[in-house]
């Protein structure tokens, strides 16, 4: 287990060159670095053309499995990640033109959990209710960001949520600078709108002092009280 788990740190120092080198020569763990490396940004891209994880996740599989399969004729000229991205962008872009029209109303499916973006969770264990309250917003943010027009949410999940910049986003999206610079700022005021109906409600839940937290500071008063048990 040591072993394996200094291999894997080992290949993750490694850049893209390099993994690219060794997996050209069939070695399954530089490929698999390869994905670790890149699979969140995949995963984000792919979802913000589909609004599906289910159908993101089938997307980066099958775009994996088409750049793997032409890894040969990758040549370096662009950073292996835009390279990917592309692959992805296109196998998305094909499955939403496969979809019949009537789905582009299909109601976005339901979130079980933050897959967008992800709070610290290091207090998770002991604050349950702060956990429950942060899930809350990130729906939020997540349903917001499912009911943009494509061409604006595509470009606020690359700026915004994956943090590429304007000419990488640009790039992906074959679109001019400005444009990014246009469609983002639209994008921002209509997520702006979106929240501002919504938030209202889930800050009620703000700044939660209950479960053990609210037991403890109640035991601890209690007990300088006397009424210790």
């Amino acid at each position: 287990m040591a072993q394996s788990a200094l291999k894997k740190d080992a290949l993750a120092a490694l850049d893209d060159a390099e993994l690219v080198r060794r997996a050209l020569n069939r070695d399954a763990d530089a490929f698999g670095a390869i994905m670790q490396r890149h699979n969140q940004r995949l995963y984000r891209i792919a979802r913000s053309v589909l609004r599906s994880s289910v159908e993101a996740e089938d997307a980066v599989q099958e775009a994996y499995v088409a750049a793997f399969s032409h890894l040969a004729s990758y040549r370096g000229d662009s950073p292996l990640g835009a390279w990917l991205a592309r692959i992805v962008m296109n196998e998305a872009l094909g499955r939403l033109r496969r979809k019949p029209a009537a789905s582009e109303f299909a109601p976005i499916e339901a979130v079980r959990e933050a897959e967008i973006i992800q709070f610290p969770s290091s207090a998770a264990s002991e604050d349950p209710e702060r956990t429950m309250a942060q899930r809350q917003i990130l729906q939020l943010v997540e349903h917001a960001t499912d009911a943009l027009p494509e061409v604006y949410r595509v470009v606020f999940v690359t700026r915004v949520i994956e943090g590429m910049s304007v000419e990488e986003t640009a790039d992906l999206l074959r679109i001019k600078p400005e444009t990014v610079k246009t469609r983002l700022h639209r994008a921002r005021a209509l997520v702006r709108d979106q929240l501002d109906k919504q938030i209202g409600p889930v800050m009620m839940d703000a700044f939660p002092f209950a479960g053990r937290r609210c037991e403890r500071l109640t035991a601890g008063v209690l007990n300088r009280l006397g009424f210790a048990e």
